[in-house]
């Protein structure tokens, strides 16, 4: 009989894997609704088109033995298709606009600017405690390094920072240590914090 911890521990498991697993899904779903929309859209441009030029031919009238009315539907798909394409091509090569348009996502992106996740704050500590060590009496180096911990003093008060601590602790099963490259009690302030999202 499996005890309790071992209970909760499959049925995370369990919820993971169903997370996952859907998560998959929908990505598929997303990925391929591009292709999707652009066959609807060429579609329905295609029909809305034709349904205003087929009077110009006679219905019956046929080009190796097919209705004119299919090759018109054909080419009007394909003529859209095309169109499409060539804008694309134009968006890309000619305007390169998905260089500004990069540009403003980093530009916009916290991430890139004054956010640091976790790998960042650890790195970033670890490296700045390390220049602090080698070169105790260079003012510049130590006026450096108080600017890396105060960034990091400000990382460690993010929502990020708590459920960094906590997620790990509970993967990990054990406490995360007071780092000594982060502010004192930091950790121990996620915890806590923890606690107060949890309950909201």
């Amino acid at each position: 009989m499996m005890q309790d911890g071992e209970e909760a521990a499959v049925a995370d498991g369990f919820g993971l894997m169903f997370k996952k697993w859907f998560m998959r899904q929908f990505w598929r779903a997303q990925q391929s609704q591009v292709m999707i929309s652009f066959g609807f859209w060429a579609a329905t441009l295609t029909m809305l088109i034709f349904d205003r030029i087929e009077h110009r031919w006679d219905a019956g009238s046929n080009m190796y033995g097919v209705p004119i009315s299919y090759w018109v539907m054909v080419s009007l798909f394909l003529s859209v298709f095309l169109f499409v394409l060539l804008v694309g091509w134009t968006y890309d090569n000619i305007f390169s606009l998905w260089r500004e348009r990069s540009q403003v996502e980093a530009e916009r992106n916290p991430w890139a600017t004054y956010l640091l996740n976790a790998t960042a704050i650890h790195t970033l500590g670890l490296l700045s405690s390390i220049q602090r060590q080698l070169n105790p009496d260079d003012e510049k180096i130590t006026a450096e390094c108080d600017f890396i911990t105060d960034w990091i003093a400000y990382a460690c008060d993010e929502e990020l920072f708590v459920r960094h601590v906590n997620e790990l602790e509970r993967r990990v099963s054990k406490e995360m240590p007071e780092l000594h490259y982060l502010p004192p009690g930091a950790v121990q302030k996620a915890r806590e914090q923890n606690h107060i999202l949890n309950d909201d």
